[in-house]
Formats: C-alpha cells, structure tokens, sequence
C-alpha cells in the first residue's frame, strides 16, 4: 500500500478541522477526495504533504510513517509532488525550464532527457521553447504537471487542478490527465467539489462533509451504495421516496416492492426512504404500466431527457428517456422499476 492514512485529526486553535480521517490508496492507482467547499479536503492534501502537522493518527508513505502527533517528515524528504488550482508556472522560464525546476542538481544530459520524456508524455513534445503567456490553460496545466512528474516522486497530490479552467474543459483535461498519469505508472491523490472531475479522473473516491470523510470506495460504490443520506445526494442526481420494510430483504414504495440481493439494514416494518437514482426507473406507455406520474419538468441532455414526475402520492422521482420519446410537460407517463441496487435509509422523523 503506497499511501496509508489511519484516523488522523488536524487541529487549529484546538478545535479539529479534520476528524479520525482514513484511507489507503494502492501503487499506482489513482484516487480522489470529493466535497463542497470547506469540507476539509485541501487540509488532508497538505497534512499527506507535510505543511499540517497531526493531533492525532498517522499517515505512511510505502509502508514508513511521515506524521504522527509527535513526528513530522519535511516535505521535501517525502517523495512528494504537487499540482496546484493555479498552474503557478514562473512566467520568467520556458515551458523547459519550468520542467526542469524540480531537477536542478541532475546532470545536463540527464535533464534533456527527462524534459523530452516529460513534454512527450503530456502531449507538448514541441513546446519546450515557448513561455507560459503563450499556452492555453489546458497546456499550462499539462506543463505544471511535468513539472510535479520530473522528480519522480512517489505520489502526486492534486489540489483542484482544473478549477481554473472552462467548465467545458474540466472533464476532457481530466481524462487527458488521468491517461498521462497512467502512463507514467504514478499513484495520485487529487482534489475536487466537482464530480465529474472526480469520476473521470479516480478509480477510488472519498466524500468528505464537516471535515469527515463519509465514504471512501470505488467510484460504482459511491455513487449505487452510497454509505448516508449527505454522499446520495452529493453525488449524482436522484430522489428519496418513502418506503415500509417488508422483510429484511424487500421494501414497499409507491411504485411497488423492491427487492434486495442483501439482507437491509432495517427491521421488517420500519419507515424508511428509499434512493431511487434516474436510472433506477423506465418510462413506459402509460396504458400498460403498472404506475403513473405527470410530468412536472424535463431537462434535454442530448442522447437523452432527464424527466420529474410526480406521483400520484405527491412524492416526486427523476427518470432518463430517450430524446426519442418526448413527454410533454404535464403529460401522464408509466414507470416501471428497474433498480439493481437497493439503498434504504432510516426515514427522517417529520418535526426533524
């Protein structure tokens, strides 16, 4: 394990900004800390960097502690590298000289070597001799991320290094990154409020609410069995219908049973709320469909609509359809249920 975490607190005043957060993070893979801003995320990037000091917990570096309450590895003997919101490039150097900063002390030649492997490996092979003012962000970023590469640390951080780009360009630039990275065999830990930066980018995702990480698992995980009510509805789009357990492995909704493939987390007759997510429903021709809802708006993604409906019971519920298949605001449509994951939670007292 490249990077492990074990219940760390950092601490200002006293007063924890991160609480007993955990996680491991395996060579060579890529993972990823998703919150709203204040959440705490950056604080972790910096205490794995070595610019927070712990309370309490650890964190360890292939198999080495580098913090503890009562011992801290400078950041620069921690084999780590950083790509900032800013690219933060020194306007003063060439796209090579930026590359070559972290490598200095190295031979000539094995400097020309590295910044030609690096400049390959990021899609710039012909772009060493230009200055920062003449790149477009996404070839900033690509150069930062050289930069943070040519040293060959062990594992990288990422502090929302797209935040400063086009919306449009995020999720691209995160693919992009994402191959890079794997090409150069590196592990990572990026930062980001935006999920679909964080789905592009990280095969293991942490939610982090109140500066407590919610869930960490692989991105399928976060988003099919979300662990609360704050990481359901953070991440990815969906509705919370209310719910009767039938049995400790169904529950009755206004659309019907559903049923799970493990036991719930719920005695048979409890309240609860179900997340139902847009894909977890089809929309059928209203004759022959066992329920029914109006539609109260839509949204066109393209390929397809993202439709709310009300149900006959008040309750609303997101649905996907076919761009193909357009309903009309206030227009009946059937729903059938196609839910492979059944996710409960224990339903909110009314007064709550």
């Amino acid at each position: 394990m490249l990077l492990e975490v074990d219940a760390f607190t950092v601490a200002y005043a006293g007063k924890p900004a991160i609480e007993r957060v955990s996680l491991r993070l395996a060579d060579g893979h890529i993972g990823c800390l998703l919150g709203p801003s204040g959440c705490g995320k950056t604080t972790v990037l910096r205490a794995v960097a070595g610019f927070e000091p712990l309370v309490a917990g650890r964190i360890a570096l292939t198999g080495r502690e580098v913090s503890t309450p009562s011992h801290c590895v400078p950041p620069e003997r921690r084999g780590v590298g950083m790509v900032f919101q800013d690219s933060a490039l020194f306007s003063h150097l060439t796209v090579a000289g930026n590359v070559a900063f972290g490598i200095r002390d190295w031979s000539a030649a094995e400097r020309r070597a590295r910044i030609t492997e690096l400049l390959a490996l990021v899609g710039l092979p012909a772009r060493g001799d230009a200055y920062s003012h003449e790149l477009s962000g996404g070839e900033a970023q690509r150069v930062a991320l050289a930069r943070a590469l040519a040293p060959r640390p062990r594992l990288l951080l990422l502090d929302e290094p797209f935040s400063s780009l086009d919306a449009t360009l995020r999720t691209d630039i995160a693919r992009e990154v994402r191959h890079i990275l794997r090409n150069a065999g590196m592990t990572a830990l990026l930062v980001t409020h935006d999920q679909s930066e964080a789905f592009a980018m990280a095969e293991e995702i942490g939610v982090m609410a109140d500066g407590r990480l919610r869930q960490w698992a692989q991105a399928y995980d976060i988003y099919h069995r979300p662990a609360d009510r704050f990481v359901a509805r953070f991440v990815g789009q969906g509705s919370l219908i209310a719910g009767t357990a039938v049995e400790r492995s169904s529950v009755s909704t206004a659309l019907g049973t559903l049923t799970s493939r493990t036991p719930l987390d719920c005695a048979p007759g409890a309240t609860v709320e179900v997340l139902l997510r847009p894909d977890d429903l089809v929309c059928v021709d209203a004759t022959d469909a066992p329920h029914t809802g109006r539609v109260d708006s839509r949204e066109f993604l393209g390929a397809e609509y993202l439709y709310t409906i009300r149900l006959d019971s008040g309750e609303q519920v997101l649905a996907l359809a076919r761009s193909h298949d357009s309903h009309a605001l206030g227009a009946r449509v059937g729903l059938r249920l196609d839910a492979r994951h059944v996710i409960v939670f224990p339903a909110v007292p009314a007064s709550a």
